[in-house]
């Protein structure tokens, strides 16, 4: 586990598996660790790979410095980190605002990635069923409390300021709710294999994913079934025998 300290941030970051392995960046959903997000697949993702798992701004052991957070300054955290470990190119897989995150990396720098597997993400804020951003509604592909409750406890687990678990789930709302998404030229411009992977009770609409393949230039879509958001990292073997062959 160690900091790098980019643009004013200390950016915590943990590797498993094997150091001369090819490198893989694991980006964790928003409000969620590393742990959080990775912890049922990394037995086997880090099995003859390098894997670096990251957290982004205010995210589990990385502070919340105050910097203004978007998608954009995410991926350019992410970029940075590469260079600082002398990693010229990497695997990629993000889950939610970490599919967010390295679909930026993608756009941004697309000469650091190798291959791109997004979990549970669109492109676009009108990707996502019109329930979700109706909180009132009692919808079932929300979080329910218990989730809620087991984020919240891995954060004050690990965070900096324990306390600060509110007042940062408030600063992270407008960083998605107000993003406004990539142009289909943005996303047509992503020279890397990509591999899509949503639940078909996901916050993302499917006519979105279909809309997704055939955006990214070489892409494969796969739809994992009776699988909220909040269950895609937790479907391990299915995930298993969906990510290995892709990443060869």
């Amino acid at each position: 586990m160690a900091y790098e300290e980019i643009d004013g941030v200390p950016i915590w970051y943990e590797e498993h598996g094997d150091p001369a392995g090819p490198p893989l960046v694991a980006l964790h959903g928003g409000i969620v660790t590393f742990e959080g997000s990775f912890g049922d697949v990394l037995a086997w993702l880090q099995d003859g790979r390098r894997v670096i798992g990251v957290e982004l701004q205010g995210h589990g052991h990385t502070p919340d410095t105050g910097r203004p957070m978007s998608i954009d300054r995410f991926a350019d955290d992410v970029a940075e980190l590469l260079d600082r470990l002398g990693i010229e190119r990497a695997d990629l897989w993000g889950f939610s605002l970490g599919a967010l995150t390295a679909t930026g990396v993608a756009v941004r720098h697309p000469e650091r990635v190798r291959r791109l597997v997004l979990a549970a993400v669109n492109i676009r804020p009108d990707g996502y069923h019109t329930e979700i951003t109706a909180p009132e509604q009692n919808d079932p592909r929300l979080p329910t409390q218990q989730e809620f409750a087991t984020w919240k406890a891995a954060y004050e687990a690990v965070a900096p300021n324990p306390d600060n678990f509110f007042p940062f789930l408030e600063r992270m709302q407008p960083v998605v709710h107000d993003w406004s998404g990539w142009t289909d030229d943005e996303v047509r411009s992503v020279a890397a294999p990509t591999l899509l992977v949503i639940g078909d009770r996901d916050f993302v609409r499917l006519d979105h994913a279909a809309e997704m393949l055939d955006l990214f230039p070489d892409c494969r879509l796969a739809v994992l079934p009776g699988t909220r958001h909040t269950e895609v990292m937790q479907r391990s073997e299915q995930l298993r025998g969906i990510v290995e062959p892709f990443l060869i």
